[in-house]
């Protein structure tokens, strides 16, 4: 019977979400390190648990380490130590590496981690991704801007998805942020070029290093462009031409970049654009499941349980590639102004409209504070055979969909 720590250093839905899965696998012993007590776990996940280790965090290795040592005392040494936030990596990869637990270990998930690291190995390799720097001082930030000129962007070395990153369009701007927060030793910044093309993700398994399955999903629009404009209303979109020649380029990067960052088994969630004239670079890669639904989206496009193939990945080492029947999409709904959500409008209409293509959706509730986040408040998952009436559904969505806050 295989013997399962999941790190769950506080609750959060998706984070639930691969746990409860996790649970549900028969035959699996799952027990919980985390920062919260047992009570704030969910009941129906709580009792199936075999044990739970509480620390101060789970994001300090040897606290990490005391805790997964604390809970194999109590129930066996453990065959898997998982766990899905992005900023865990390193440290369970620390562990693994201290306790001899199998999965991928620091040196790789450092890989993935830090965006400096990742972009010089990717380049060394030939794999076309940004122009950067890691600046500890103004010097180097100024010479890449000689050598990639404006825009640039600025995102911390750890970063996850588009959190705490910053566009600079101009020497008065680079100036400006020089000045208000340089950078230094105790807070680098990681600058690269600003590619303008497509954003997009690609999401692939790997089992032993060896590519075994892959989904792309487009971004209307970037997540910096939503980050930047309060007022836009985000969406994801996963094609039913997956496996569409115009693929190729980023199909061969890819899975190339994650053979060079040292993927083993797992899923890998790639950001990358496609410029102008067709080409393809590489914007960062992380070592855990998508976020901004989609791996919900991919569930709905394949008929096919995600979260539970995940699991079974990562404790089994099994995977069995689904066929992808639909196209299917999200549109975030998200509010403008400070404040709580007062009313959500034109949701009748958009439901007499497109309710036929609608399958999952989490409307905004009145009351509700505003999200610092630019997936919003809510969003509405849709579904179709063709791509194209996804797209124009999720349009029509953010159009019609108001969500007023005060």
């Amino acid at each position: 019977m295989p013997n399962v720590q999941f790190v769950l250093p506080f609750p959060a839905p998706i984070a639930d979400r691969f746990l409860t899965a996790v649970t549900a696998l028969p035959g699996v012993r799952v027990g919980v390190v985390s920062q919260e007590p047992l009570e704030r776990i969910s009941p129906a996940v709580a009792r199936r648990l075999a044990g739970h280790w509480r620390v101060g965090s789970c994001f300090d290795p040897q606290q990490l380490a005391e805790g997964v040592r604390g809970l194999a005392r109590q129930r066996g040494a453990p065959d898997r130590l998982l766990g899905v936030l992005e900023q865990l990596q390193e440290p369970l990869g620390a562990v693994r590496d201290a306790l001899g637990i199998p999965g991928m270990g620091r040196q790789a998930a450092h890989n993935f981690r830090d965006k400096a690291q990742m972009k010089t190995l990717l380049r060394a390799a030939g794999i076309p991704c940004a122009r950067h720097c890691l600046a500890e001082s103004a010097g180097p930030v100024w010479e890449l801007a000689e050598r990639a000129g404006f825009p640039l962007v600025v995102k911390p070395p750890a970063g996850a998805g588009a959190k705490a990153t910053f566009r600079l369009a101009s020497r008065e701007q680079l100036e400006g942020a020089l000045a208000s927060d340089p950078p230094r030793p105790a807070a680098p910044w990681m600058v690269e070029e600003f590619i303008v093309g497509d954003e997009q993700s690609f999401d692939a398994i790997t089992i032993g290093g060896r590519p075994v399955w892959h989904s792309l999903t487009h971004y209307l629009p970037t997540p910096l462009e939503a980050l930047r404009h309060p007022w836009i209303q985000w969406c994801v979109v996963l094609p039913r031409e997956v496996d569409d020649p115009r693929y190729d380029a980023i199909r061969a990067a890819g899975f190339r970049s994650l053979e060079v960052l040292g993927m083993g088994t797992g899923i890998a969630h790639m950001e990358w654009f496609r410029r102008k004239d067709g080409s393809v670079a590489i914007s960062e890669v992380g070592a855990r499941p998508p976020g901004a639904q989609i791996t919900a989206l991919m569930s709905y496009a394949h008929e096919f349980d995600f979260y539970e193939a995940w699991a079974r990945l990562v404790v089994f080492e099994e995977f069995t590639p689904p066929e992808r029947k639909w196209a299917a999409g999200a549109a975030f709904l998200r509010g403008q102004g400070e404040g709580r959500v007062q009313a959500v409008h034109g949701g009748e209409e958009a439901q007499r409209e497109m309710g036929h293509l609608v399958v999952e959706s989490k409307l905004p509730r009145r009351g509700q504070p505003r999200s610092s986040s630019y997936e919003g408040e809510g969003y509405v998952i849709v579904r179709h055979a063709e791509t194209r009436v996804v797209v124009e559904a999720l349009k029509r969505l953010i159009s019609s969909v108001r969500v007023e806050v005060a």
